[in-house]
């Protein structure tokens, strides 16, 4: 077992066995061409890894946000054909709308040691998001008794998904990839034996996700920036209320805003914009007063 304290693909004898692979291949696409391959490239190391011990790689990953279950748009097809050219073999793509249906069972039972197969959008799936138990088993099945489950989906494994969580609860043989293990080393080290001036940057757009982040680096850094649409959004919580409809700007989470710009925080070393810019929107419906934040200007 690594130093991390949990088992990586290292630690985890494949051969002749079926491994479920959350990798994160949510990539750039423009009219169904991968503009950036970076996260499929990322993910090799253990797709490699498993192949030459001999396990037959079952690949999974969201891409997008389907809003009505399957879209073509949002089909991994694409990523199949370049990680296809990336790994020098087939990967065959299993083209299934219910993920793990007949098409990807089919896919998997005919599987030999060091095959490929990848799975289609686990968001097609709208159990996927929402952490059913009936998705998280359908993927368990896949795999089959004497599975395993490898999470290499360091953007993704945050979210309490079927893909990232739920399927755990069915697979107890899991380990981490080797992109997982270097963040988990590397972000454990940042945080826990800093070299000092410890400064942290963060950015996103939805405060709500990151209110606990802030809180808790804010006990740990020297100083920490706030930027991109959540910064804006933080400095101007009161002056633009009703702008931010996918923020965080009503209920419970006010008073905790407020205390983040307390005088003692302040001291602290919470940095935002004091400045920022909106324009002019064509999306109505997502910003109701025609405005977005755009810009800002100094910290």
């Amino acid at each position: 077992m690594s130093t991390l304290g949990k088992k990586t693909v290292e630690d985890i004898e494949v051969k002749g066995r079926n491994v479920l692979v959350r990798c994160d291949f949510n990539v750039p696409m423009k009219d169904g061409v991968i503009t950036n391959d970076n996260r499929i490239v990322a993910a090799l190391p253990t797709i490699k890894k498993l192949i030459e011990n001999g396990g037959r790689v079952i690949l999974c990953s969201h891409l997008g946000k389907p809003k009505n279950g399957p879209e073509e748009k949002f089909s991994l097809a694409p990523v199949a054909v370049r990680l296809s050219e990336l790994l020098g073999k087939p990967v065959v793509f299993a083209n299934d709308d219910n993920v793990a249906g007949e098409n990807a069972k089919a896919a998997v039972a005919a599987m030999q040691d060091g095959d490929v197969v990848l799975l289609q959008n686990t968001r097609f799936r709208k159990e996927e998001t929402k952490n059913l138990p009936e998705f998280s088993k359908d993927l368990a099945d896949l795999v089959g008794t004497d599975g395993a489950y490898v999470n290499d989906a360091f953007g993704s494994a945050h979210r309490a998904h079927c893909s990232t969580a739920g399927v755990t609860d069915y697979i107890k043989d899991t380990a981490v990839g080797y992109l997982m293990e270097k963040e988990i080393r590397y972000l454990g080290n940042a945080v826990n034996d800093p070299v000092r001036p410890f400064v942290a940057i963060l950015g996103g757009a939805k405060v709500a996700d990151k209110l606990n982040v802030i809180e808790n680096l804010l006990n740990k850094v020297d100083t920490l920036i706030i930027g991109g649409g959540m910064g804006a959004y933080l400095r101007a919580r009161s002056a633009l209320c009703g702008v931010f409809r996918r923020g965080f700007h009503t209920g419970a989470g006010v008073p905790r805003i407020g205390r983040l710009f307390s005088a003692d925080r302040q001291r602290a070393g919470l940095v935002a914009p004091r400045a920022f810019r909106t324009r002019r929107t064509r999306t109505p419906r997502a910003f109701p007063h025609g405005r977005r934040h755009g810009l800002f200007g100094p910290l």
